[in-house]
């Protein structure tokens, strides 16, 4: 189920709140569980099982670190065994298919299980197994108090509003409000003003830049000139920002709704002036979790410089695959950290430093482009194409001019300057509802008017990191 979608506004939504909102204090945490697996088996009611069994491993993996008198070594077994399960399940469900496909391609004779190739891959399960493998971490750090029951820690794991897509929501910073979260008129309309202006953004904004980028990577050969090669990822850049702070905003303000705080996932990332702070604004919530569980562990930058350079290349390596098994997600992640080394490298350079904060913005965001190129791409072949059209360095025919004429109408003008103005010159969504207003909350049902209307005219869209 899609949050953009009718099914899910104009049933499930309020459905879920009344059901919510009519239930008793003491089982409102057990009604937004049973409501979230529903929501989570729309897909496949079959993966609701296995969610549920990964619950049910790291709330007595923390029951094991934290009882009372558990011996250091006890604890240590409890830690392992959460992290060897969720790692483990991960592993088979999004790595298994791509190890097995490139051990064939090799050609050493090792012929594999068929249902490698059947596999399919839960929706969500990124976050939710790194979210639930978070808890047991923390408890052994100490980092967090153990959860009041198995059900207050299901609904945590399984909640709707982040569970598919994130924030990637730590126990500790809603652990009170498990227990006693307050429900207010003020925060309900907050929380719904949040997901209207999330919704026009993926709606009127990310599904319509995406078309754009669609076109242009579907394009064939001879079909791609360099104006449009640099318009197509521009748009998808546009999308991908769009799409996914969209979901972090209607994540956040249904659980407003619920009675619940989020943290905030995106600041303003395009603005950054390097790749570094790139990463301190984009996807915040997966960035920190790579910093404080990967990162800091390998030693972070505390065993000389030689091995920082390594960890922060190892952790966005990792961070790469995460979002997915393919060798463009490999390459992706490799020249983000490639970008991380370097400018820590150079970053006593006071000549550097003093680069106009603009230029830093738009030398930074061209890197942005080219690294999004593997992103987008189905597989290396398609990237190199497309960076070879993006670079002037492939022909293109007659055809070109066919795909200029679909995609460069006024409409599509539109769309990108809307993007590009709300990218760089606009207030951030947070920013802008920091303080509620009626004029804030009329525009936003306007929004949300405008962009339900939009839907009739649109085809099934799902949210990009969905994914992965």
């Amino acid at each position: 189920m899609v949050f953009s979608s009718h099914i899910f506004l104009f049933y499930f939504l309020p459905l879920a709140l009344l059901v919510y909102y009519l239930s008793p204090r003491v089982v409102k945490s057990l009604t937004l569980t049973l409501v979230s697996y529903v929501f989570y088996g729309w897909w496949n009611p079959w993966f609701v099982l296995l969610m549920l069994g990964s619950t049910a491993v790291d709330y007595l993996c923390g029951i094991a670190i934290t009882r009372e008198g558990a011996s250091p070594k006890q604890r240590k077994i409890g830690v392992t065994t959460s992290v060897v399960v969720n790692l483990a399940v991960l592993a088979f469900f999004k790595y298994a298919t791509f190890f097995a496909t490139n051990l064939d391609s090799v050609g050493l004779g090792i012929e594999m299980p068929d249902f490698l190739y059947r596999i399919v891959l839960p929706v969500g399960i990124s976050f939710y197994t790194f979210q639930s493998m978070s808890y047991s971490i923390d408890l052994y750090r100490g980092h967090a108090k153990p959860a009041r029951s198995f059900i207050d820690f299901a609904c945590y794991v399984s909640m709707f509003p982040q569970l598919v897509a994130g924030p990637i929501v730590r126990y500790g910073t809603v652990a009170d409000q498990l227990s006693n979260r307050i429900h207010t008129l003020d925060g309900f309309v907050a929380g719904f003003t949040r997901f209207n202006y999330g919704f026009a953004k993926k709606v009127l904004i990310a599904n319509n830049v995406g078309t754009i980028a669609d076109a242009c990577f579907s394009a064939g050969p001879m079909s791609l000139s360099p104006g449009m090669a640099w318009i197509g990822v521009l748009a998808y850049a546009f999308q991908i920002y769009f799409d996914f702070s969209a979901y972090s905003d209607m994540a956040i303000g249904l659980g407003k709704m619920f009675g619940f705080n989020f943290p905030e996932n995106f600041n303003s990332p395009y603005r950054s002036k390097s790749i570094t702070e790139f990463w301190r604004r984009w996807h915040i919530s997966l960035s920190s979790f790579l910093r404080d569980y990967l990162y800091i562990p390998l030693g972070g930058n505390r065993k000389g410089v030689s091995r920082t350079y390594l960890n922060l290349f190892l952790v966005m390596l990792i961070g790469g695959l995460w979002h997915g098994a393919q060798w463009t997600f490999v390459i992706w992640g490799v020249i983000h950290g490639s970008m991380l080394m370097i400018e820590r490298y150079l970053s006593g350079n006071a000549r550097l430093k003093n680069i106009p904060r603009p230029v830093g913005v738009a030398l930074t965001f061209v890197i942005l482009l080219i690294t999004w190129v593997f992103f987008r791409a189905e597989n290396l072949s398609t990237a190199g194409q497309y960076l070879s059209a993006m670079f002037g360095l492939s022909d293109w025919g007659p055809s070109a001019a066919i795909l200029e004429g679909a995609v460069l109408n006024p409409f599509n003008y539109l769309a990108l300057i809307c993007a590009a103005l709300l990218t760089w010159l606009v207030p951030r969504t947070a920013e802008f509802l920091e303080r509620i207003s009626p004029g804030k909350c009329i525009l936003g049902l306007l929004l949300l008017a405008f962009s339900v209307r939009q839907l009739f005219y649109q085809g099934f869209n799902p949210f990009l990191y969905f994914q992965f």
